[in-house]
């Protein structure tokens, strides 16, 4: 097993993560799931629960390497009664919909979620976040990457990615999970369970000048809380190259 795992890490250098594909519950929608073998490179764990992001907050998470991690964090939302109405013709587009209600965009719930290769100044910051709508009787949650603010360096090429999440029992539960491994350039998020998935490529200059953060942020207008999150620094994978 731990040669097909190096054999992966080897072959995708340059492209998504291993990952596990299954049907979902519900049985309409394919969920994405790194490998296990991932969890195998995890070190130096860092925790925190409970914690309230009040609106405009930002949070540094204190992992020992943040170009090189993996995080885990579910939140909690306190009032769902407050969200932005839903327009329906969001649905054909939501790659547009992140580019316009992008990490600057400041709604009732959200945007909210993680700030990963962060300079320390905030110059540089790849956003990936969440935002939650009101629909008749159940809600909308958008998911989105937003590079806009990724790389000082000229002429790269940065957009924002999206999707909507479909997420079992989350008008009861009032929770969003997220998990996001970075990799130097590389930055794969997996919300709702792994219900969407982004992957992204960016260049900050911060990695090869100083070095780079993570940040839980709420941007939105009413207050978000951490229910528990986990961080942790990812070990480099032994590649044994005559063996692929």
């Amino acid at each position: 097993m731990n040669e097909v795992f190096n054999s992966l890490i080897y072959l995708t250098e340059n492209e998504a993560i291993p990952r596990s594909i299954w049907l979902d519950q519900n049985g309409k929608q394919l969920t994405q799931w790194p490998v296990e073998e991932i969890e195998s490179l995890r070190a130096n764990a860092v925790y925190l629960s409970n914690a309230e992001l009040k609106s405009g907050s930002i949070l540094e998470i204190n992992v020992t390497d943040a170009s090189q991690a993996d995080v885990e964090v579910k939140f909690e939302l306190p009032n769902l009664d407050i969200a932005d109405e839903f327009d329906p013709s969001w649905l054909s587009d939501p790659q547009r919909l992140c580019e316009t209600q992008n990490a600057t965009w400041r709604g009732a719930i959200g945007p909210f979620g993680l700030y990963v290769l962060a300079s320390e100044t905030l110059d540089e910051l790849t956003a990936v976040f969440f935002r939650v709508y009101k629909d008749e009787e159940t809600y909308m949650v958008l998911m989105c990457s937003d590079l806009t603010r990724s790389s000082l360096r000229d002429g790269m090429y940065s957009p924002a990615y999206g999707g909507f999440l479909d997420i079992p029992d989350f008008i009861r539960d009032k929770k969003i999970s997220l998990r996001t491994l970075i990799d130097h350039s590389a930055v794969e998020s997996f919300g709702g369970g792994g219900r969407a998935c982004i992957t992204s490529r960016v260049y900050p200059l911060a990695l090869t000048i100083d070095k780079t953060h993570i940040y839980a942020f709420n941007y939105g207008s009413s207050t978000i809380n951490i229910f528990n999150l986990t961080a942790w620094t990812m070990k480099k994978a032994s590649v044994n190259q005559n063996k692929l």
